[in-house]
């Protein structure tokens, strides 16, 4: 199955939903419907991508999910054939917009959302290093719709900060924010949320902010904390009032579970470049070290039946003295 270009490291996500005891798999339709209903016009490469994926999960999954889809391309003007004949849609139904939205029960969110928001099914590695890749790969739009949907995914989020040393770090973040000392903000927002100083710096000098607000919201931060923060830390950002806006109302509808399971994905992409990283070094100097001690002691040791040769020699010369 060919992921689709518009959301990178799909993939992944698929790969996270056929692990045994984790079915993301209602998440994932819903992201990739409403992807592609935001775009007014879509090649036929992407076109049949999205055939190809969403005709298998719309397979498997519950009918709330399958309901709340079916609403939604419903009134889609450019929703395929196949997809509009696999829901049992009809070509006169996006015309009908407005007796469309009664058809599928209003509460089907909430049943669909309980059962997710209470799993507690931690993600391994790999699945935090994808969804850490698509995160940072993805635009504005789709950032957003990523972390909308995380807040109801099966996953386990990271551990809340403990309240007292999360008010220590929110203000010595505020006064370095002040300050425009980005390299202390950053120190100090790693050490608090356990990352590396890489992951840190990329949260933080991140040009489209997404990623500082889910460090922030992950940290319990105020929303008017948060605001001053984006006015005085980066310029680029400060000096634009659609950005400050932007972002502002990113925060504050930007659901604090989805924050944590982002930080805990951070955390996980970092374990998964760690081994990556090492397993191979350490393997290799474990090889070489098994093989140079022989060679090594052998150059001091003895070769039988020279330890008698050297005694009579020893001997030889004895006598003859």
């Amino acid at each position: 199955m060919t992921p689709l270009q518009m959301f990178p490291g799909f993939d992944g996500l698929l790969t996270l939903s056929r692990r045994e005891g984790v079915d993301i798999r209602p998440t994932l339709l819903r992201v990739l419907t409403d992807l592609y209903v935001q775009t007014a016009t879509h090649s036929a490469e992407e076109e049949q991508h999205f055939v190809e994926l969403t005709s298998r999960l719309i397979d498997q999954v519950d009918d709330a999910t399958r309901a709340a889809v079916r609403a939604r391309l419903s009134i889609y003007p450019r929703t395929p054939a196949a997809i509009m004949s696999k829901l049992r849609l009809h070509a006169a139904a996006p015309p009908r917009p407005k007796t469309a939205p009664p058809s599928p029960p209003t509460s089907a969110p909430t049943a669909e959302t309980k059962p997710q928001t209470t799993a507690t099914l931690s993600m391994e590695p790999r699945d935090g290093s994808e969804i850490s890749q698509m995160f940072f790969a993805a635009n504005a739009r789709d950032r957003a719709l990523i972390l909308q949907d995380l807040a109801t995914a099966p996953l386990r989020p990271s551990p809340r900060v403990h309240p007292s040393r999360a008010a220590r770090a929110i203000e010595t973040l505020h006064m370095a924010a002040f300050a425009s000392d980005v390299d202390n903000f950053t120190t100090e927002l790693g050490e608090t949320l356990i990352l590396p100083a890489r992951i840190a710096e990329r949260v933080v000098k991140d040009p489209g902010g997404e990623p500082l607000a889910c460090a922030a919201k992950a940290l319990g931060m105020p929303s008017k904390i948060y605001q001053q923060i984006l006015l005085f830390l980066d310029p680029a950002i400060g000096t634009s009032v659609n950005a400050v806006y932007r972002l502002s109302r990113l925060y504050d509808l930007l659901d604090e579970r989805s924050a944590r399971i982002m930080l805990a994905a951070w955390r996980g992409a970092t374990m998964t470049e760690a081994r990556a990283k090492y397993r191979p070094t350490l393997y290799n100097d474990e090889r070489h070290r098994v093989r140079a001690a022989p060679t090594h002691e052998r150059s001091g040791v003895l070769q039988p039946g020279a330890a008698t040769t050297l005694r009579r020699g020893t001997d030889r010369d004895g006598s003859g003295g």
